[in-house]
């Protein structure tokens, strides 16, 4: 796969104001843990190989077991992730396939009996920003693991 075009060159303005929109995440009301497993849900929905590789080598960085990054993709029918987890994985997925007729009540409700209403304002925008990625780095080929050595991800042991 070669790289279409770099958009950090041709919109640097853009990619300033991204990144500062990601690294407000690290100061949100939601844990880095569940961060990581919503990161990794969305590129895993919008096919987004560069976010998927990216952010399967910072959670196992940061401690996550290999064995629940196996199953984020199957999150529904494993055990391995607390209902607070599994709150933010359904808010991931609504929000990141929306529904015809928008977000169900029930699935509302659901993520509002594990997290608080800033909890959930915090979380829509992390959502909002790794779909922001998602979509600039597929439209645009970025090759997986082309960044490693900028971002430090060759400490995971994954290659």
């Amino acid at each position: 796969m070669t790289q279409r075009i770099n958009y950090m060159q041709q919109s640097p303005e853009f990619f300033k104001k991204i990144m500062e929109l990601s690294n407000a995440e690290k100061e949100s009301s939601i844990e880095e843990k569940i961060r990581h497993l919503v990161h990794i849900r969305a590129s895993q929905m919008n096919g987004c190989g560069f976010c998927l590789d990216m952010h399967v080598k910072e959670a196992k960085i940061h401690g996550e077991s290999e064995l629940r990054l196996y199953h984020v993709s199957i999150w529904h029918e494993s055990t391995l992730f607390s209902p607070r987890e599994r709150a933010a994985l359904a808010w991931t997925e609504v929000l990141t396939k929306l529904p015809e007729h928008g977000v169900p009540d029930d699935i509302y409700n659901r993520v509002r009996e594990q997290l608080s209403e800033k909890e959930i304002s915090d979380l829509t925008f992390s959502i909002m920003a790794i779909n922001a990625w998602n979509r600039i780095n597929v439209a645009f080929k970025t090759v997986p693991g082309s960044a490693d050595a900028a971002y430090g991800l060759t400490k995971a042991g994954l290659s």
